[in-house]
């Protein structure tokens, strides 16, 4: 795997601007797709602290510049620190990660995430764990993780196993990209303002004087719409078929139930989904699909620390190295031919996914814990 470098360091990757009431945040790495790094995390940790401890900030807008909200984090990176030096590198970086995911889950201000372009991976950590959720017709949604041997994560289990039926479980296995309508009409979204609309919005919401969460959605409703007018063709509007398909035990039914109903009739959305699920790391599917099931009814925090555990045994290599794998086949050399181990699902055992869920024994790894907070605001 050959290896780059550039030593110029990117300044001013997240903007912190506002009035006195609100803040705004703004990830500012477009060429980048404002994918997440160290530094970005860093800052908007500490800002968003203190946003949350001044008595006279009201609200916090975070939005994306250019035409990503947040195209997840910076695996590239991850990868590079990790060969150039210790395991532990990428895993001190994504712990910092959900504890700001954690931190925006629990936040005790009103944060509106404003979302008129990509969100995937960690973006939507940022994103689907805030208390409002304001989508375009321009938003695209989508957790490929499986495709590079990793699961979808930063509250994903949480937020969604939260959705209708099983159509988180849909979106995990196969990476499908939803719009902006289907964002919405899923439940991601807690609202749909069309992009004509975005700034008079911002403008509106840089005036409120006050955390009233009722104000506040009264204020985006203004700009908002009922936008529940979904393709023809979206697999949202084919739930019932998800829920037969996906509600299976294992990766092998759910894959046999799709076959079952693609060959009765034919539908394109069920012949992406196959060749998604057929081409992703058969041990990232299985131990998705766990992970999701466990996450139904459980906290932010329980849900969080599992995933920690489990994307630190990918980071670690000790069971496979199928991440590392996944991320040379589509991110370094993109050949789009990564070779998985075990290369099939029956190879993948019961007792090999167990083990991504333990603690790691290492004198360089400890737990994930929070610190201790109390959310005053509950979601919608």
């Amino acid at each position: 795997m050959a290896l780059s470098f550039s030593f110029d360091k990117e300044l001013k990757q997240v903007l912190f601007k506002g009035n006195s009431c609100v803040r705004e945040v703004i990830l500012n790495r477009p060429k980048k797709l404002n994918s997440l790094n160290h530094e970005m995390i860093i800052q908007m940790m500490r800002n968003l602290k203190q946003y949350e401890n001044d008595p006279s900030v009201k609200l916090v807008i975070m939005k994306g510049n250019g035409k990503a909200f947040c195209a997840g984090g910076d695996v590239v990176s991850a990868v590079i620190s990790s060969i150039a030096g210790h395991w532990s590198y990428p895993a001190s970086f994504y712990r910092k990660q959900l504890i700001l995911d954690h931190l925006i889950a629990t936040y005790r201000k009103p944060l509106v995430a404003l979302i008129n372009g990509i969100v995937m991976g960690g973006g939507a950590g940022l994103s689907m764990n805030a208390r409002f959720r304001v989508v375009t017709e321009k938003a695209v949604f989508a957790m490929p993780e499986a495709s590079i041997g990793l699961i979808p994560d930063v509250g994903a289990s949480h937020f969604l196993s939260k959705l209708p039926g099983y159509f988180g479980e849909y979106l995990g296995l196969t990476g499908a990209k939803l719009d902006g309508a289907e964002i919405f009409a899923c439940g991601l979204a807690t609202h749909f303002v069309p992009s004509k609309n975005l700034n008079l919005l911002e403008n509106s919401l840089r005036g409120v004087t006050s955390s009233d969460i009722a104000t506040i959605t009264t204020l985006i409703n203004k700009f908002g719409e009922d936008y529940k007018n979904i393709k023809e063709d979206s697999p949202f509007k084919r739930l019932d078929t998800i829920n037969k398909c996906f509600s299976g035990k294992t990766v092998e039914e759910i894959i046999s139930s799709l076959e079952n109903k693609n060959e009765k009739e034919e539908e394109k959305w069920i012949s992406r989904a196959l060749n998604s699920m057929r081409s992703s790391c058969p041990t990232s599917l299985k131990i998705f699909l766990r992970s999701i099931r466990e996450g139904r009814g459980q906290s932010i925090e329980l849900c969080l620390s599992r995933e920690f555990n489990i994307s630190c045994n990918f980071f670690r290599r000790t069971i496979s190295n199928d991440f590392y794998e996944g991320s040379r086949a589509k991110l370094f050399d993109k050949d789009n031919n990564p070779k998985w181990e075990p290369s099939k699902l029956e190879l993948v055992s019961k007792e090999m996914v167990d083990q991504y869920f333990l603690n790691i024994e290492d004198d360089d790894w400890e737990p994930l814990e929070f610190p201790a907070r109390s959310n005053l605001i509950s979601k919608l």
